[in-house]
Protein backbone atom coordinates (compact mmCIF):
# COMPACT_ATOMS: atom_id res chain seq x y z
CA UNK A 1 0.00 0.00 0.00
CA UNK A 2 1.49 3.30 -1.08
CA UNK A 3 2.10 6.11 1.41
CA UNK A 4 0.89 8.53 -1.25
CA UNK A 5 -2.48 6.85 -1.66
CA UNK A 6 -5.42 9.20 -2.17
CA UNK A 7 -9.20 8.93 -2.44
CA UNK A 8 -9.39 8.69 -6.24
CA UNK A 9 -10.18 4.97 -5.94
CA UNK A 10 -13.69 4.69 -7.42
CA UNK A 11 -14.23 1.27 -5.82
CA UNK A 12 -14.66 2.69 -2.32
CA UNK A 13 -18.04 2.17 -0.65
CA UNK A 14 -20.25 5.22 -0.29
CA UNK A 15 -19.54 5.39 3.44
CA UNK A 16 -15.76 5.31 2.97
CA UNK A 17 -15.98 7.89 0.18
CA UNK A 18 -18.02 10.18 2.48
CA UNK A 19 -15.46 9.74 5.25
CA UNK A 20 -12.54 10.58 2.98
CA UNK A 21 -14.30 13.66 1.64
CA UNK A 22 -15.14 14.74 5.19
CA UNK A 23 -11.57 14.57 6.48
CA UNK A 24 -10.27 16.23 3.32
CA UNK A 25 -12.64 19.07 4.28
CA UNK A 26 -11.32 19.06 7.86
CA UNK A 27 -14.56 17.71 9.30
CA UNK A 28 -15.21 15.40 12.25
CA UNK A 29 -16.05 11.73 11.71
CA UNK A 30 -16.50 8.78 14.07
CA UNK A 31 -14.66 5.45 14.08
CA UNK A 32 -15.69 2.32 15.98
CA UNK A 33 -12.79 -0.14 16.18
CA UNK A 34 -14.45 -3.54 16.78
CA UNK A 35 -16.44 -5.48 19.35
CA UNK A 36 -13.49 -7.80 19.96
CA UNK A 37 -11.02 -5.02 20.63
CA UNK A 38 -11.64 -1.88 22.71
CA UNK A 39 -15.25 -1.69 21.57
CA UNK A 40 -15.01 2.10 21.48
CA UNK A 41 -16.04 4.87 19.13
CA UNK A 42 -13.65 7.80 18.73
CA UNK A 43 -14.17 11.35 17.56
CA UNK A 44 -11.70 11.62 14.66
CA UNK A 45 -10.51 14.76 12.85
CA UNK A 46 -7.35 15.93 11.03
CA UNK A 47 -4.95 17.64 13.43
CA UNK A 48 -4.52 20.49 10.97
CA UNK A 49 -8.22 21.36 11.19
CA UNK A 50 -8.69 21.36 14.96
CA UNK A 51 -9.97 24.55 16.60
CA UNK A 52 -10.50 25.37 20.30
CA UNK A 53 -14.20 24.68 19.69
CA UNK A 54 -13.33 21.17 18.49
CA UNK A 55 -11.27 20.53 21.63
CA UNK A 56 -14.22 21.69 23.77
CA UNK A 57 -16.61 19.50 21.74
CA UNK A 58 -14.45 16.41 22.21
CA UNK A 59 -13.86 16.88 25.93
CA UNK A 60 -17.56 17.56 26.61
CA UNK A 61 -19.28 15.08 24.28
CA UNK A 62 -16.41 12.58 24.02
CA UNK A 63 -14.90 12.62 27.47
CA UNK A 64 -11.91 10.40 26.71
CA UNK A 65 -8.29 11.34 26.08
CA UNK A 66 -7.65 13.81 23.27
CA UNK A 67 -4.66 12.30 21.45
CA UNK A 68 -2.78 12.90 18.21
CA UNK A 69 -1.89 9.87 16.11
CA UNK A 70 1.19 10.20 13.88
CA UNK A 71 2.35 7.85 11.17
CA UNK A 72 5.37 5.61 11.70
CA UNK A 73 7.61 7.43 9.21
CA UNK A 74 7.12 10.79 10.93
CA UNK A 75 7.58 9.26 14.38
CA UNK A 76 10.87 7.67 13.33
CA UNK A 77 12.25 10.80 11.69
CA UNK A 78 11.36 12.91 14.72
CA UNK A 79 12.78 10.31 17.11
CA UNK A 80 9.49 9.83 18.95
CA UNK A 81 9.68 6.68 21.10
CA UNK A 82 7.07 4.38 22.53
CA UNK A 83 6.77 5.55 26.14
CA UNK A 84 6.92 1.95 27.38
CA UNK A 85 10.41 1.67 25.86
CA UNK A 86 11.53 4.90 27.54
CA UNK A 87 10.33 3.69 30.92
CA UNK A 88 11.85 0.25 30.42
CA UNK A 89 15.23 1.80 29.63
CA UNK A 90 14.93 4.03 32.67
CA UNK A 91 14.09 1.10 34.92
CA UNK A 92 17.25 -0.68 33.76
CA UNK A 93 19.42 2.35 34.49
CA UNK A 94 21.96 2.32 37.30
CA UNK A 95 20.96 5.85 38.28
CA UNK A 96 19.80 6.08 41.91
CA UNK A 97 16.76 8.07 40.78
CA UNK A 98 15.33 5.10 38.89
CA UNK A 99 16.99 1.96 40.20
CA UNK A 100 14.90 1.86 43.39
CA UNK A 101 11.66 3.11 41.87
CA UNK A 102 8.45 1.26 41.06
CA UNK A 103 9.13 1.47 37.32
CA UNK A 104 10.10 -2.17 36.93
CA UNK A 105 6.77 -3.39 38.28
CA UNK A 106 4.54 -0.93 36.46
CA UNK A 107 5.87 -1.03 32.90
CA UNK A 108 3.56 -2.59 30.35
CA UNK A 109 4.47 -6.20 29.63
CA UNK A 110 3.38 -8.62 26.94
CA UNK A 111 -0.11 -9.81 27.77
CA UNK A 112 -0.89 -6.88 30.10
CA UNK A 113 -3.40 -5.44 27.65
CA UNK A 114 -6.56 -7.47 27.22
CA UNK A 115 -7.11 -6.11 23.72
CA UNK A 116 -3.61 -5.76 22.21
CA UNK A 117 0.08 -6.70 22.44
CA UNK A 118 1.33 -3.16 23.11
CA UNK A 119 0.19 0.41 23.58
CA UNK A 120 0.81 3.06 20.91
CA UNK A 121 1.47 5.84 23.45
CA UNK A 122 4.54 7.99 22.85
CA UNK A 123 5.29 11.33 24.57
CA UNK A 124 2.86 13.81 26.11
CA UNK A 125 3.67 17.30 24.83
CA UNK A 126 2.83 21.00 24.83
CA UNK A 127 3.90 23.44 22.16
CA UNK A 128 6.44 25.93 23.48
CA UNK A 129 4.14 28.87 22.69
CA UNK A 130 1.54 27.62 25.19
CA UNK A 131 1.48 28.57 28.87
CA UNK A 132 0.00 25.69 30.90
CA UNK A 133 -0.96 23.70 27.81
CA UNK A 134 -4.36 22.50 29.07
CA UNK A 135 -6.91 25.19 27.96
CA UNK A 136 -8.79 24.51 24.75
CA UNK A 137 -6.82 27.13 22.81
CA UNK A 138 -3.49 25.77 24.10
CA UNK A 139 -4.31 22.21 23.15
CA UNK A 140 -5.62 23.30 19.74
CA UNK A 141 -2.34 25.15 19.10
CA UNK A 142 -0.26 22.14 20.10
CA UNK A 143 -2.36 19.88 17.89
CA UNK A 144 -2.11 22.22 14.89
CA UNK A 145 1.66 22.51 15.32
CA UNK A 146 1.98 18.71 15.41
CA UNK A 147 0.34 18.59 11.99
CA UNK A 148 2.69 21.30 10.73
CA UNK A 149 5.82 19.51 11.96
CA UNK A 150 4.57 16.29 10.36
CA UNK A 151 4.23 18.07 7.01
CA UNK A 152 7.67 19.61 7.32
CA UNK A 153 9.27 16.31 8.30
CA UNK A 154 7.70 14.33 5.48
CA UNK A 155 8.71 17.03 2.99
CA UNK A 156 12.34 16.36 3.88
CA UNK A 157 13.01 19.22 6.28
CA UNK A 158 15.46 18.45 9.07
CA UNK A 159 13.29 19.25 12.08
CA UNK A 160 14.34 19.24 15.74
CA UNK A 161 11.21 18.19 17.64
CA UNK A 162 12.32 19.75 20.92
CA UNK A 163 12.74 23.16 19.33
CA UNK A 164 8.94 23.44 19.21
CA UNK A 165 7.60 21.01 21.81
CA UNK A 166 8.32 20.18 25.42
CA UNK A 167 7.41 17.19 27.55
CA UNK A 168 5.65 16.44 29.83
CA UNK A 169 2.59 18.12 28.39
CA UNK A 170 -1.14 17.76 27.90
CA UNK A 171 -1.47 16.28 24.39
CA UNK A 172 -0.76 12.58 24.13
CA UNK A 173 1.08 11.38 21.03
CA UNK A 174 0.28 7.99 19.54
CA UNK A 175 2.78 6.26 17.26
CA UNK A 176 1.16 4.18 14.51
CA UNK A 177 2.48 0.74 13.64
CA UNK A 178 4.45 0.58 10.38
CA UNK A 179 2.04 -1.92 8.87
CA UNK A 180 -0.95 0.15 9.96
CA UNK A 181 -4.20 -1.86 9.99
CA UNK A 182 -2.44 -4.98 8.72
CA UNK A 183 -0.27 -4.99 11.84
CA UNK A 184 -2.55 -3.43 14.46
CA UNK A 185 -6.19 -2.35 14.29
CA UNK A 186 -6.28 0.38 16.91
CA UNK A 187 -7.81 3.82 16.50
CA UNK A 188 -4.27 5.08 15.89
CA UNK A 189 -3.81 2.92 12.80
CA UNK A 190 -7.40 3.22 11.58
CA UNK A 191 -7.27 7.01 11.59
CA UNK A 192 -3.84 7.17 9.91
CA UNK A 193 -4.94 4.66 7.26
CA UNK A 194 -7.84 6.98 6.44
CA UNK A 195 -5.51 9.98 6.26
CA UNK A 196 -3.29 8.14 3.79
CA UNK A 197 -6.26 7.09 1.67
CA UNK A 198 -7.46 10.70 1.67
CA UNK A 199 -4.03 12.05 0.76
CA UNK A 200 -3.88 14.39 3.76
CA UNK A 201 -1.22 14.92 6.44
CA UNK A 202 -0.98 11.72 8.52
CA UNK A 203 -1.62 13.44 11.84
CA UNK A 204 -5.07 12.66 13.23
CA UNK A 205 -6.83 13.54 16.47
CA UNK A 206 -8.81 10.83 18.25
CA UNK A 207 -10.90 10.98 21.42
CA UNK A 208 -12.98 8.17 22.92
CA UNK A 209 -16.71 8.61 23.46
CA UNK A 210 -17.77 7.76 27.02
CA UNK A 211 -21.28 7.18 28.36
CA UNK A 212 -22.14 10.04 30.72
CA UNK A 213 -24.46 7.76 32.72
CA UNK A 214 -22.26 4.74 33.42
CA UNK A 215 -18.78 6.08 32.62
CA UNK A 216 -18.04 3.21 30.25
CA UNK A 217 -17.44 3.33 26.51
CA UNK A 218 -20.49 4.69 24.73
CA UNK A 219 -22.32 1.85 23.01
CA UNK A 220 -21.90 1.51 19.27
CA UNK A 221 -25.61 2.09 18.69
CA UNK A 222 -25.63 5.27 20.78
CA UNK A 223 -22.52 6.51 18.97
CA UNK A 224 -24.14 5.81 15.61
CA UNK A 225 -27.24 7.71 16.68
CA UNK A 226 -25.11 10.65 17.83
CA UNK A 227 -23.38 10.78 14.43
CA UNK A 228 -26.61 10.35 12.47
CA UNK A 229 -28.37 13.15 14.35
CA UNK A 230 -25.54 15.48 13.30
CA UNK A 231 -25.27 14.11 9.74
CA UNK A 232 -21.68 13.00 10.39
CA UNK A 233 -19.95 9.88 9.12
CA UNK A 234 -19.75 6.77 11.31
CA UNK A 235 -17.30 4.06 10.26
CA UNK A 236 -16.49 0.61 11.59
CA UNK A 237 -12.90 -0.56 11.67
CA UNK A 238 -13.55 -3.39 9.25
CA UNK A 239 -14.74 -0.91 6.60
CA UNK A 240 -11.42 0.93 6.84
CA UNK A 241 -9.36 -2.28 6.73
CA UNK A 242 -11.22 -3.53 3.66
CA UNK A 243 -10.87 -0.20 1.85
CA UNK A 244 -7.19 0.18 2.75
CA UNK A 245 -6.41 -3.27 1.36
CA UNK A 246 -8.28 -2.84 -1.94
Amino acid sequence: MSDTMSSNNTNYTENIARALQAIQNGEMIFIFDSEGREGETDFTIPASAVTPDDVRWMRKDGGGLICVALDAATSKKLGLPFISDVLRDASNSTSPSTSNSSLKTTIEKGGDLAYDTRSSFSLWVNHRETRTGIPDNDRALTINKLSEITDRTLSGENVVFGSEFRTPGHVALLRAAEGLVNERMGQTELSIALAKMAGITPAMVVCEMLDENNGRALSKEDAKTYAKERDLVFLEGKEIVDAYNE
